[in-house]
């Protein structure tokens, strides 16, 4: 007879070898969301691409990931989780093949849409780790998990790195390495049963929303979506943004970009420790707050006051310099990320049996808010002509966001209080 201290010990040793690779595994993944936001600028030049087509091989990986987030996810329960990763994986490594093989545009955008694997992997990965701890470890795992995203700003630094020493297409090789070495270890290191199927599992979406009405997974998911789907679109958003505010190049834009992707990325796991022992919806509040207060003072765009004197007209100039830009694009990215570890914290532990099919939920929901960000802040961008108008924006949809959450959290503790077994 197993104690409950043996059984206890036993999972945390085969959390200690699934964890870092489940999150290895999506630094790689989410390295492949971002690897067109760089190489594509090359790309571009190389091949002569029209506006339209480099807006698609931006796109197509986070439009595919988003199609493939919920399928994944309830292949994952049906099948297993390991399996899905695996699968995900190889397909991963196919699309590096096809960038190191084609030259032609139609190829590029047919493996930017395999890149949307990496949409099908976090599903999975999810489902995967959170089978392994216990809930009073969940934020922490969740949150270590998440950090994974840091492979989004790896690309700012890696593809100038292999630009001015070889070529960017060696990042498609090294990538390739990678995947192929983490698919041994998953295959070496876990067994089959580290992700038990359920071939009975209930597959339908429709049936599956139904079992979730009564709780509040659907506006978690929204907020959730809200907060992640700004972090990406920044983080696809910034080099550009930065190299053409303080007249960098792109590759040096890039490298700053990456200061607000990965430490935004690792405040996962604070966000998701912090809800553990204080509770999300405190955290998340907290850090919305400073997420609003950073965005107030990003959105002042340089300008030029003119103040009448006794004498002569007095001119002051207002701009941030760009270090103190940039601690405050650090700042946002800190809180964001605190926010989204809390966030995903909050909405598994409440529908932990369907744990997948919830994180594809979160998935979609971010992806889509990072679709349609991009195009908005390039529509206000043309008809106002600031810069800084993609923090106005980002500005009032966090308050709108903070505010809701607020008043279905107290709603949500007054039902606690007056039905406690609800």
């Amino acid at each position: 007879m197993i104690s409950e201290r043996e059984r206890v010990d036993e999972r945390l040793a085969s959390l200690a070898v699934v964890l870092p690779l489940a999150m290895a595994g999506f630094v790689v993944a989410a390295g492949c969301w971002t690897l067109f936001a760089v190489a594509g600028v090359h790309l571009r030049l190389e091949l002569g691409l029209s506006d339209l087509q480099f807006g698609l091989l931006l796109a197509m990986p986070m439009a595919v990931s988003a199609a493939l987030a919920i399928p994944s996810g309830l292949a994952a329960q049906k099948f297993g989780a390991r399996r899905v990763m695996l699968v995900c994986l190889g397909g991963l490594a196919a699309c590096m093949l096809i960038l190191l093989t084609t030259d032609t545009f139609p190829g590029y955008l047919l493996a930017a849409g395999g890149l949307g694997l990496a949409g099908g992997f976090y599903s999975a990965g999810l489902q995967f780790v959170t089978s392994h701890c216990e809930s009073r470890r969940l934020g922490l795992v969740l949150g270590v998990f998440g950090a994974g995203v840091t492979g989004a700003g790896f690309n700012y630094y890696l593809v100038p790195l292999f630009h001015e020493a070889f070529s960017w297409h060696g990042v498609p090789l090294a990538y390739l390495i990678v995947l192929v070495l983490i698919i041994a270890l998953l295959v070496l290191l876990t067994e089959p049963e580290d992700a038990e199927a359920d071939p009975l599992a209930e597959t339908s979406v429709r049936v599956l929303l139904q079992r979730m009405r009564r709780k509040r997974a659907g506006q978690l998911c929204a907020y959730f979506g809200v907060v992640a789907g700004s972090f990406f679109a920044l983080a696809l958003w910034l080099p550009d943004y930065l190299s053409a505010q303080f007249g960098l190049s792109v590759d040096a834009g890039a490298r700053l970009a990456q200061w607000f992707v990965v430490p935004g990325a690792l405040a996962q796991m604070a966000g998701g420790y912090l809800a553990d022992r204080f509770g999300s919806a405190r955290v998340v509040s907290r850090a919305l707050l400073v997420c609003l207060v950073s965005l107030f003072v990003l959105s002042y765009p340089p300008m030029t006051l003119f103040i009448q004197g006794v004498d002569q007209t007095i001119q002051v100039e207002f701009a941030l310099p760009l270090p103190l830009e940039g601690l405050f694009v650090v700042l946002l990215g800190l809180a964001l990320g605190c926010t989204m570890g809390s966030l995903q914290r909050l909405v598994i532990i409440e529908n932990r049996p369907v744990a997948a099919f919830v994180a594809g939920l979160l998935l979609v929901s971010a992806f889509s808010v990072a679709f349609v960000l991009p195009v908005i802040f390039s529509g206000v961008n043309y008809w106002l002509g600031i810069r800084s108008a993609v923090f106005m924006i980002l500005f009032l949809l966090l308050v709108s966001c903070l505010f809701l959450f607020a008043r279905e959290s107290r709603r949500h503790e007054r039902q606690s209080l007056l039905h406690p077994g609800v």
